[in-house]
């Protein structure tokens, strides 16, 4: 279902996947089957999106940002791709980040370009993610550190 207030420009979304509206879907992203990308997101063309993936409200997935299946993404979570930000910088360096399968975060964190989140990992609600989060462990915080590991 793609809802009629969507902006969406990729012919290849699956039956199976919903885009609420006000959702932006630039043409040559991936996005795989029974996903659900609610209100007010933003997708770049160069993003991978697997199955079975959940993005809640008001969240931008930028080019160079690879989300594995069975993600969940909070609402307003904030993915960045340039360390280093200009306007009008010619020169800037896209930097990739990977969420990997099963993994959950949290509403309200920012992720820095450049990270890779860990199979099965929590970022809890509001946390700064700086360096790689280790799969299967719940990090939180501004900087977010380690807090435990996660069985759930």
């Amino acid at each position: 279902m793609i809802h009629q207030l969507a902006d969406c420009m990729n012919p290849n979304i699956p039956d199976s996947t919903n885009i609420w509206q006000f959702c932006v879907i630039f043409p040559n992203c991936k996005i795989g089957e029974n996903c659900n990308i609610c209100a007010n997101v933003l997708i770049e063309n160069d993003v991978v999106i697997g199955n079975n993936v959940t993005i809640k409200c008001g969240v931008q997935i930028w080019d160079g940002i690879t989300i594995d299946d069975n993600v969940m993404i909070g609402s307003n979570v904030t993915f960045t791709n340039d360390m280093y930000p200009r306007s009008k910088n010619s020169d800037w360096k896209l930097l990739e980040t990977k969420v990997s399968k099963g993994a959950t975060i949290g509403a309200g964190s920012t992720i820095l370009p450049g990270i890779t989140i860990g199979e099965r990992a929590f970022v809890a609600a509001g946390a700064v993610v700086t360096k790689d989060v280790p799969a299967g462990e719940l990090w939180m915080g501004n900087p977010a550190k380690f807090y435990r590991k996660v069985d759930f």
